[in-house]
């Protein structure tokens, strides 16, 4: 699964990944967004299985700026413990919690087997992990500091998981046939969404809430939805928070619904419904 970082929802999914197929996986995000948006994106942050030097070479041609982890095979590691300790410098990150904010880093550059130029390579410790963190990207003016900030950053999508798994149950698919787990999965990143930007119109501090705070302060009400010839009118029952739904103009909502004759949904706030 994808994150966008400025929209803070799922954007991309694919269920039909494969040990044999992983390496590219990254290759065919950058096509689907191409094809969705009509540009490449302009930074990727990812996992090291999913893609190779050689598909990193590639990202770098098209211009793309990526972060990745490094695997840390035992060489590299005992690289990292022979350092001296002058070639550890003290950093503060803003965007991770506080426990984690002041790691220390090492750099240098490198050259990969099968990428034609050298990257970049940092070595993090004290970022919550028992064994140093190794970072690779192609983005040589950054400071440290905004490097391993937006590495950071990525954890966040553990997160976002959790309340998949949590709120949408995405850990308990309807089936184990494939068409039908891509349907679940599909819909999950679509709800993620449709979440999202009724977190955004509500706003009041919504606008970074997770799925399952929005449904039960804004979305679990009871109401009553008559289906008329040229109308749709969804009847609910005033909560207490419903202030911020009628507060974010739902009720002079008058949305025609494509799929279903084009009829128009209504939304109506009452104590009774």
């Amino acid at each position: 699964m994808a994150r966008d970082a400025t929209s803070s929802v799922f954007c991309y999914a694919d269920t039909t990944l494969r040990k044999d197929t992983q390496n590219d996986a990254i290759l065919r995000f950058v096509d689907d967004w191409k094809a969705r948006t009509g540009d490449l994106p302009g930074e990727l942050v990812f996992d090291s299985r999913f893609t190779t030097y050689a598909n990193l070479a590639e990202l770098t041609r098209h211009g793309i700026n990526f972060i990745t982890l490094r695997r840390r095979h035992a060489a590299l590691l005992q690289q990292i413990y022979t350092l001296e300790p002058e070639a550890w410098t003290p950093t503060r990150l803003s965007n991770i919690g506080r426990a984690y904010r002041n790691p220390s880093v090492a750099e240098q550059t490198v050259k990969l087997r099968n990428y034609p130029q050298d990257v970049r390579q940092l070595f993090v410790k004290h970022l919550g992990h028992d064994k140093p963190t190794v970072l690779i990207t192609n983005q040589m003016e950054r400071t440290a500091s905004q490097l391993i900030d937006r590495y950071a950053r990525r954890m966040i999508i553990e997160n976002v998981i959790s309340d998949a798994i949590d709120f949408f149950h995405m850990d308990a698919l309807s089936s184990a046939v494939p068409m039908r787990i891509n349907a679940d999965v599909q819909l999950t990143v679509m709800a993620s969404i449709l979440y999202r930007l009724m977190g955004v119109r509500v706003g009041e501090g919504y606008e970074t809430a997770e799925a399952r705070r929005i449904y039960r302060d804004l979305g679990r009400q009871s109401g009553k939805i008559t289906i008329g010839q040229d109308d749709i009118l969804v009847q609910i029952r005033s909560r207490a928070k419903a202030g911020y739904l009628i507060a974010a103009g739902y009720p002079e909502l008058r949305q025609k619904i494509p799929w279903l004759g084009h009829k128009t949904l209504r939304i109506q706030f009452a104590r009774h419904a």
